[in-house]
């Protein structure tokens, strides 16, 4: 398994006939887009990081943010590193002094914690292999902001 750096495309709502569910849209620099379908508090957090918008008081990805930065825990990178049944399953990949450690998380926590950072989302080749969609496949994308 090799990683391969991703970025994200954006933050959606993915709107078809049989409704409408917040998405985020990983590019890989192919042809294809992974779409990772979130909850919208967590797509709310992630179009906040993507457009540096800074809310009033912090939000639980801010205030996970300020404990690394605190207790100078680096965040190397999230891998994004299997998926099952459609669950998209990633790790944060952190460092404090010479001690690493990689926690479980959501990979949607994932990308909101790794764009405030800022650090390096990864994703499995495996994984771009079973959730890539080719772009004209996805369904009809609404930016978050024009949805809401």
């Amino acid at each position: 398994m090799t990683p391969q750096k991703c970025r994200v495309q954006g933050v959606f709502m993915a709107v078809s006939e049989m409704g409408a569910a917040p998405t985020v849209l990983l590019d890989t620099g192919g042809e294809s887009m992974i779409p990772i379908y979130i909850g919208l508090w967590e797509a709310i957090s992630i179009s906040n990081a993507l457009n540096s918008e800074v809310l009033p008081r912090p939000i639980t990805h801010d205030l996970i943010i300020e404990v690394f930065r605190n207790f100078e825990i680096v965040l190397d990178a999230l891998q994004i590193d299997a998926i099952e049944d459609g669950v998209f399953y990633a790790k944060l990949m952190l460092r404090q002094g010479s001690h690493t450690e990689m926690m479980d998380c959501r990979p949607s926590d994932g990308i909101a914690i790794a764009l405030r950072y800022p650090a390096p989302i990864m994703i499995e080749d495996t994984v771009v292999e079973m959730a890539a969609v080719k772009r004209d496949d996805l369904p009809r994308m609404v930016d978050l902001k024009d949805y809401l």
